[in-house]
């Protein structure tokens, strides 16, 4: 088999058109919420913190992780047949396993470094030096190249010999699990253990990460405090809600519970539309990164009229 066709989310022909505009809309605003991001906080001191160390880089992995199905989805819409080869169906398979586990253990280094901050403030400098940040980014990166990895390999151990149409407007792994003509068992086992264990780990981190917060929030005894701390998190819980929320539905609850359409509409959701609100999510609820946000626009206005002067 040279190559695959990918079905897509409708065969609808004005419900195609529709749908192209609405995600070509989303991922405009993906790629410019995302670079706006990493641009701010690099150029905004105020901003050069761990958190924010680690907002850039999810960002980073957004970007990935939408840019690795969103164009070919787009592409789908406007042919009859959209085909991707077998080369082009892995590297679409890796690089969306790669950004997406780069994305959890982002988080949960996010939530740590939450963790540090709140129950430690007086070794938090210590705690999350930038030694410290960017061992657990490379951590962050070596694990997602790992599973993919896992992806990849398992993915030529398949081979295919019937049908070659994709049930999917990207190449997943499950729908490939099923074309398949041969033993199965082994491959699919195996991503299946490396991206449970980075579930498993993450979530756990973020867990007992907030498990302990809430215990420090509760012992305070001014409500300011608890305020002030309790906002600092809600950016990030709000961000991993969505995240592992949706992870959840399509890779914990059982298949008899929903259809594949379900899958494919929830695909589009954590793949394509949770790219676009993680920005608006830290942008909107952190008074850090709106008051840099508006520095930055007061200094590029003040340039301007200077140059006109």
């Amino acid at each position: 088999m040279t190559g695959f066709i990918l079905l897509g989310l409708t065969n609808d022909p004005v419900l195609r058109i529709i749908l192209f505009m609405i995600i070509l809309f989303i991922y405009l605003v993906t790629i410019c919420g995302n670079l706006s991001t990493i641009i701010l906080i690099r150029i905004s001191s105020q901003l050069h913190h761990p958190m924010y160390f680690f907002l850039s880089h999810l960002a980073i992995a957004d970007v990935g992780y939408s840019s690795s199905v969103t164009p070919n989805m787009l592409v789908n819409f406007l042919v009859e047949k959209n085909t991707i080869s077998y080369p082009g169906c892995a590297i679409q398979l890796g690089s969306a396993v790669f950004f997406g586990s780069t994305e959890c253990i982002l988080l949960a280094a996010m939530a740590y470094d939450r963790f540090i901050a709140i129950c430690s403030p007086l070794l938090y400098s210590t705690k999350m030096s930038t030694q410290v940040c960017v061992q657990l980014l490379i951590v962050a990166y070596i694990g997602g190249f790992f599973n993919a990895s896992s992806f990849i390999i398992s993915f030529y151990f398949l081979h295919f010999c019937g049908p070659n149409q994709v049930n999917h407007f990207f190449c997943d792994f499950a729908p490939l699990v099923e074309l398949s003509c041969s033993d199965t068992s082994i491959p699919a086992v195996v991503p299946s253990f490396t991206a449970g264990s980075i579930i498993v780990v993450t979530v756990t981190v973020i867990a007992v990460s907030y498990l302990y917060i809430l215990i420090t929030i509760l012992r305070m005894h001014s409500t300011e405090g608890r305020h002030k701390a309790f906002s600092t998190c809600t950016s990030h819980l709000t961000a991993v809600t969505l995240f592992y929320g949706t992870i959840t539905f399509i890779y914990v609850m059982p298949k008899s519970s929903y259809s594949t359409d379900q899958n494919k509409v929830v695909s589009v959701f954590y793949m394509v539309v949770i790219p676009m609100l993680n920005p608006l999510i830290y942008s909107l609820r952190n008074n850090e990164i709106k008051g840099a946000l508006k520095r930055a626009c007061q200094k590029n206005t003040f340039s301007v009229k200077s140059v006109i002067s």
